[in-house]
């Protein structure tokens, strides 16, 4: 016994509220714009359930909670009785192998345009100010964006609803928790960032009130689902979709504060090297005064290998690390870790592509590689 390796810090076991996890590697959300329709589809079931291991945390890429809050091609989505049925035998399958699966829900806001909006309507937002045509991750098609129109006061509480439904949802579908997407520019992000934001009813201005969606979101799913079943995500320092704030690091810390009176599940952050989804680049800001901050587990994504990942577990900066590119492109991640193994490279040509094998099920497993 003596010459056994030391157990990497990334595979050590971990205990998640009522969940046991045997690894701290989690696949994090990552849209894969397969689910035609905006339904789950049967290819989803091999997609995940590859990805699963005995033990280890799965969260899904991000799903509609309305009609009002799809901006890509063939997302899925949770609010109709259709789109829940789809989902059981996904979830039944990384069940089946002793994974814990959490949905991710969310509403882009003004990252649409008309031809996702019902009745080919304006998107809804916190504001009025468009967002400028942007390149689309291939790199070739430009996404353009309609003008949206600034929620009244008086609807926010049905925005606050349609989230509160799609976990009810979720919970129906049989997910073990949610994840609430306050990330990346979308919705709620759009509220937190003073760079978006310039309303000024009591969702607008202060600090406070511009978490106050985030916050009536949380506290209207934990009092849905309980808070034990709720997680959030949340990239104070990121500026994707035309989406940043003046002082990152107060928001971040006003949040992860606000949110331990809840007493929620996890608070999934987006390390403030990730400037946008794709690009790392070198940077003085942490997350550790947000990790000191919040009382429960903190999940760190963007940016991380197998090193950094197991670096940033031993020094107590994260609990859990969420592996984005690198698990799409090898479904047996925590084995390949465990192994040292190499490591399947990623297409990022095939990412959003809607082919239900290509660049989706078909990267191979170490075994299949012997």
């Amino acid at each position: 016994m003596a010459n056994q390796a030391p157990t990497l810090p990334l595979l050590t076991p971990y205990k998640l509220g009522k969940f046991d996890l045997s690894h701290r590697v989690v696949l994090a959300p990552l849209t894969r714009q397969r689910s035609y329709g905006n339904v789950p589809q049967p290819h989803a079931i091999l997609y995940y359930s590859q990805r699963t291991s005995k033990g280890g945390l799965l969260i899904s890429e991000a799903t509609g909670v309305s009609d009002t809050a799809q901006g890509y091609p063939d997302t899925p989505g949770i609010w109709t009785k259709e789109q829940v049925e789809a989902w059981k035998p996904i979830v039944n399958a990384v069940h089946a192998k002793g994974g814990i699966f959490i949905c991710q829900i969310w509403h882009v806001g003004r990252v649409s345009n008309s031809g996702y909006q019902p009745n080919g309507q304006a998107p809804v937002s916190s504001t009025d100010k468009p967002l400028t045509p942007q390149i689309r991750a291939n790199g070739i098609d430009v996404a353009q964006f309609t003008p949206p129109r600034r929620l009244r006061t008086d609807e926010i509480p049905h925005i606050v609803n349609d989230f509160r439904l799609a976990a009810r949802n979720a919970m129906e579908a049989g997910f073990d928790g949610v994840e609430i997407h306050g990330a990346h520019g979308y919705l709620i992000d759009q509220f937190l960032k003073d760079q978006v934001n310039d309303r000024r009813d009591q969702y607008g201005g202060s600090l406070e009130n511009r978490c106050r969606v985030a916050l009536d979101i949380v506290e209207a799913i934990v009092n849905e689902i309980g808070a034990d079943k709720v997680g959030i995500r949340l990239s104070p320092f990121a500026n994707y979709m035309e989406s940043g704030d003046s002082n990152p690091k107060e928001l971040g810390l006003y949040l992860a504060n606000a949110l331990n009176k809840y007493g929620i599940l996890y608070c999934h952050m987006v390390e403030p090297r990730m400037k946008t989804v794709g690009e790392k680049f070198e940077c003085p800001h942490s997350l550790v005064p947000m990790r000191k901050a919040f009382n429960g587990t903190f999940i760190a994504a963007g940016g991380f290998d197998r090193e950094d990942g197991n670096n940033a577990v031993a020094e107590g900066r994260a609990d859990l690390i969420a592996f984005g590119r690198w698990f799409l492109a090898n479904p047996d991640l925590p084995k390949r870790f465990e192994l040292n193994a190499p490591l399947n490279k990623y297409n990022r040509d095939t990412f959003y592509i809607s082919d239900p094998v290509l660049g989706y099920t078909d990267y191979p497993f170490l075994d299949s590689n012997a």
